[in-house]
């Protein structure tokens, strides 16, 4: 089975050459709804539009997107990213097949093989585990599941296997459930549950406390996406740095009092939605004090994940990706 059709088949050819909005999304292998979501609110739109409102996407046009799904996927907030596709010079787009054109099909012999869940999904040019992965996550295979999530993180380390193999395999998931009517919903939910428990048999022992050196991970109030600051923990942990990682949706008056009791070298944030983004929160940690008189200090607070996207907090770092922010917290640690 292929993507579904409703997000296939939302728009017509368009006479006069260039590709539709659905035939974009489907090279890119993203949501049609996402690109005209990138059009609205970034605008990265084609430059050229026929009568009415159809759409004509130029082989420039694509390659600007093809730009802000590589950047995206190395975990850039998609304001910045749109910032840079639009701004960076990029090599010069193979020609887009008109829209009578065949779909381009990979060769034969990278041709994913049939699973049990009926169905595969868009991974474009990401890296051979993410397509196993993707194939025991569909196949609901716990077993086989945790044996290549444990083999990427082993070959390849934390940060590459989790920037390299997992995200791209987890957006792949969201991918296919966002465009296939609440479908594979079970899939994202299994697949996140084994991404996690093989972060924690990867990550090292628990690193004991130095005064002044820890780090205090936790989601923002109502914000339930843990996986991203667990593969931090883990990435920290291996490095030295002792961590306490405080999960999903921590309440203000936990959160402050988790800061108080630890004194932190840093502090930082995840919010997934702006919904969630908390500025007067993240201003509010970032004031904070402890020591004696003289000496206080104040943590220093990180804005992770893209809900902070566009939201700069005075006096807050925002790090880009998992590598940046695993690097700025070494750092301050090593002080």
């Amino acid at each position: 089975m292929g993507e579904s059709r409703e997000a296939e088949g939302t728009e017509a050819a368009v006479p006069g050459g260039g590709l539709t909005t659905g035939e974009v999304a489907r090279r890119l292998g993203v949501a049609p709804t996402t690109v005209r979501t990138w059009d609205h609110r970034y605008g990265l739109g084609p430059a050229r539009h026929t009568g009415g409102r159809h759409r004509r996407w130029t082989p420039e046009d694509v390659a600007r997107l093809e730009r802000m799904c590589a950047l995206t996927a190395t975990g850039i907030p998609p304001a910045e990213a749109a910032r840079l596709a639009r701004e960076t010079q990029a090599p010069a787009p193979a020609a887009v097949p008109e829209p009578t054109a065949p779909p381009r099909r990979a060769p034969a012999r990278e041709a994913a093989p049939a699973s049990r869940a009926g169905s595969g999904l868009r991974l474009g040019d990401a890296r051979q585990e993410c397509k196993g992965i993707a194939r025991a996550a569909l196949r609901l295979d716990a077993a086989a599941l945790d044996r290549l999530l444990l083999d990427a993180i082993r070959d390849h380390g934390l940060i590459a296997a989790w920037t390299e193999v997992i995200v791209p395999t987890l957006q792949a998931v969201g991918r296919k459930w966002e465009s296939s009517g609440e479908r594979y919903v079970e899939v994202e939910h299994f697949l996140s549950w084994h991404v996690s428990g093989a972060l924690r048999r990867a990550a090292p022992d628990t690193v004991p406390d130095r005064p002044g050196a820890t780090t205090v991970l936790a989601c923002v109030p109502g914000e339930n996406h843990t996986l991203a600051l667990e593969v931090l923990s883990a990435a920290l942990s291996e490095r030295g740095i002792p961590v306490r990682m405080f999960g999903g949706a921590l309440p203000v008056e936990s959160l402050i009092a988790a800061v108080r009791r630890t004194g932190p070298a840093a502090i930082a944030l995840w919010a997934q939605s702006r919904t969630t983004a908390s500025r007067p929160l993240a201003q509010h940690v970032a004031a904070m004090e402890w020591g004696v008189r003289g000496a206080r200090r104040s943590p220093l607070v990180l804005t992770l994940g893209p809900g902070w996207s566009g939201r700069p907090v005075p006096g807050a770092a925002r790090p880009y990706g998992l590598a940046d922010t695993v690097q700025a917290l070494a750092g301050l640690a090593s002080r």
